[in-house]
């Protein structure tokens, strides 16, 4: 078995540890075709995304009962954040999402022509294959499939990047996962803390596993987002989340699943910024002061002025002196061990005093 990678291929981006965090944007559950897949294409893209994410599916393949009924909660009220569960079958929640390959291709395109990744969650060794026709640098495995290992031998042979999802998964399970995509010799993984539910529970999100994922595979890890807001994702960030996937809509009191959860156009470019403003605010693991920072020190901070005349010769020791604002002198700290040395000539009250007053000799105690 090869050994994992603390960062992975994304077509011409490196995702992991080093780089920027990878923001996608998931519309895979929110369009209702072509149409509006691509404008919700057009706000990731305005709003500053890294990629966009869809759902590729065949509703008459993948659900057996189509009487199986599927409940998640809907916002009613804006104002008091009141919500409402419905309920309906999860064949004709499946439904609105499909799309032809031709379909597909078309959405994939406009995609390109946004300067946006497109990737899919597939559920077939067909969906695959679409994906690598349609030249995908990335295939997403549900958190439903994280044990169909035919699926995830299939899109680990494809060679593009393998995002995993593991929402109420085992370790053991991940670990099954992943050994199964390595044997296949793709080390281009990125292992997805998933929190199931339509919202999630807040109990449920358990942020501190993704510095142990980190850990135990060697790998980049994401957070897929289920929760309203974005605090999680901020938060995901701050524990080392090297991609977040955050669902989008047009109106978050649409009567269907993931909208409730979901950023408006207005929210996404915010969303983004405070990404990239956290990233920047994160800083390096190391304290390191910039040439601004420094000066900026300088002009707060303190420095040796005389009380009265001193005559060259005169001990540092026996003059009378105040420490003042600015610290563009002799520092207090400094001061203390420089006590023996002497003036290099005579200066008046009030001056503040440099290394150039200061006399080369010194005497010995």
């Amino acid at each position: 078995m090869r050994k994992p990678a603390r960062t992975v291929r994304f077509g011409s981006r490196e995702i992991g540890e080093g780089h920027p965090c990878f923001v996608t944007f998931e519309a895979g559950p929110t369009h209702d075709g072509v149409a509006s897949a691509k404008a919700l294409i057009d706000a990731a893209a305005d709003a500053g995304a890294d990629a966009v994410k869809f759902q590729i599916l065949d509703p008459d393949r993948l659900v057996a009962d189509r009487r199986q009924m599927f409940r998640y909660e809907v916002l009613v009220d804006r104002e008091t954040g009141a919500t409402e569960t419905v309920e309906e079958p999860l064949y004709d929640i499946l439904r609105r999402r499909a799309l032809s390959p031709a379909q597909w291709r078309e959405v994939k395109g406009h995609a390109d022509s946004r300067g946006l990744a497109f990737f899919a969650t597939v559920g077939f060794p067909e969906e695959v294959a679409l994906l690598e026709d349609l030249g995908c640098a990335s295939i997403k495995i549900a958190s439903a499939d994280v044990n169909h290992l035919p699926l995830i031998r299939r899109a680990a042979r494809s060679g593009m990047c393998i995002q995993l999802d593991t929402g109420r998964s085992t370790l053991g399970e991940i670990e099954t996962a992943v050994d199964v995509i390595l044997e296949e010799g793709n080390r281009n993984i990125i292992v997805h803390q998933c929190p199931s539910g339509y919202p999630a529970r807040v109990d449920s999100i358990n942020l501190r596993i993704i510095p142990t994922l980190k850990r135990m595979f060697e790998l980049p890890v994401a957070y897929s987002d289920h929760t309203p807001g974005w605090e999680m994702d901020i938060a995901a960030v701050a524990l080392g989340a090297d991609l977040v996937e955050k669902t989008i809509t047009f109106d978050r009191t649409t009567r269907s699943v993931e909208h409730i959860m979901s950023l408006e156009p207005g929210e996404m470019k915010a969303f983004v910024r405070s990404i990239r403003d956290l990233e920047r605010a994160l800083g390096v693991p190391r304290h390191v002061l910039t040439a601004e920072e420094r000066r900026a020190r300088d002009a707060i901070r303190r420095s040796v002025h005389l009380l009265e005349d001193a005559a060259a010769g005169a001990r540092l020791a026996e003059l009378r002196v105040e420490f003042r604002r600015p610290g563009y002198g002799i520092a207090p700290d400094l001061y203390e061990r420089l006590l023996d040395f002497r003036l290099a000539r005579d200066l008046p009250a009030g001056h503040r005093l440099s290394l150039a007053d200061l006399a080369g000799s010194r005497e010995r105690a």
